[in-house]
């Protein structure tokens, strides 16, 4: 296979597995995760690595991602949000076709309102400005950029900016007017779990992302691997929930490779982004909280609760807040899984307009 391909199994890519300048990543990694996490930064096992890496990187230090680790991990991550694809969840959905409807129409806006912004404002290329306006789903963006050839550092760096400003500001905001009995966010230990059901996943979703791939399907990895994780669950031959532990040191290679991408760039260009992302976090959010108020004249939800689900953040994140503050997590999570897979499918379908305009 060659190295554009989903899974480059290749000379090349398992050589650089023992290289220095991977071990040089993982050295720089580590330990900005364990400080981004003394600190409780959102997201820390990803932010840590990613801010160190791009510190080193605009500095000029040789680093690198092998593209069959980064392959591997986006796979285990896939298995991980797979886990909210089961049965229960699919008897729910005639229950919320118009929000979702809503939400369509949500991320068509946001996506061509504030790429309009960057590309007038911050002269950010067409595709570059699609991806980083569509609100929220970094890893499958990431996934699709990568394959469109965009560039990464400028679609990272939109993202985990807003990513910051959601998770740190919207707790307080729910805290200051919500009286809600807060609970403790339990993370709970699967026991009886077979390694062999691990393997089945891991096998299944290898074969759909290689079928994916030959069909040139967008982001095979992550499409491919959330269809044989649905599949498998709700048929129930098979089911295994990853540990957060397996995820965080998933999250840290994650991090670091969009880290590596900031090689050819300099500190003014990423100032400049900063706050650009900004005033597209504040568009995103307005955008959300009138998405909301439509949803709160056709369904009986708490506002707060339609606020989350339209929220351009990270799915773990956003679910995180949900159970914290018994916002209707399952609500909440079913809302920003859909946001995902529209995304996963809506950005492509713009990209190919373009090209034929």
């Amino acid at each position: 296979m060659q190295n554009n391909q989903a899974i480059p199994f290749n000379k090349e890519n398992f050589k650089q597995i023992f290289s220095l300048k991977f071990l040089l990543v993982i050295t720089i990694s580590v330990p900005s995760a364990m400080v981004a996490d003394y600190f409780s930064l959102p997201l820390s096992w990803f932010l840590g690595p990613m801010l160190a890496t791009s510190v080193g990187a605009l500095m000029g230090l040789k680093i690198i991602i092998p593209r069959i680790v980064l392959s591997s991990i986006l796979i285990l991550l896939g298995l991980y949000i797979g886990n909210y694809i089961d049965k229960d969840l699919f008897s729910q959905i005639h229950e919320w076709v118009f929000t979702s409807l809503i939400m369509f129409v949500y991320i068509i806006l946001s996506i061509f309102i504030v790429s309009i912004y960057l590309q007038k404002f911050s002269k950010y290329e067409k595709k570059t400005s699609i991806f980083s306006a569509a609100p929220g789903a970094l890893g499958p963006l990431m996934i699709l950029a990568e394959d469109q050839k965009t560039d990464l550092s400028y679609v990272a760096t939109s993202h985990l900016i807003r990513l910051i400003i959601i998770v740190t500001v919207f707790p307080f905001f729910v805290n200051s007017y919500y009286d809600a009995n807060l609970g403790e966010f339990v993370q709970e230990t699967l026991k009886d779990q077979h390694i062999k059901y691990l393997l089945i996943l891991i096998i299944f979703s290898i074969i759909f992302i290689l079928i994916f791939d030959k069909l040139k399907i967008p982001a095979a990895l992550l499409s491919g691997t959330l269809v044989a994780s649905g599949l498998l669950q709700i048929t129930e031959i098979a089911s295994y929930q990853i540990s957060p532990k397996l995820v965080d040191y998933c999250l840290l290679i994650l991090g670091a490779s969009v880290g590596c991408r900031f090689a050819d760039k300099t500190f003014n260009e990423v100032a400049k982004n900063t706050f650009h992302s900004f005033i597209a976090t504040f568009l995103l959010v307005l955008l959300g909280v009138i998405a909301a108020f439509a949803a709160s004249l056709i369904i009986d939800k708490n506002f707060f609760t339609l606020l989350l689900s339209y929220c351009p953040g990270g799915i773990y994140e956003v679910a995180v807040i949900a159970i914290f503050f018994d916002l209707d997590p399952e609500f909440v999570s079913f809302h920003h899984i859909i946001r995902l897979l529209m995304i996963l499918f809506i950005v492509p379908v713009i990209l190919r307009f373009l090209k034929k305009t």
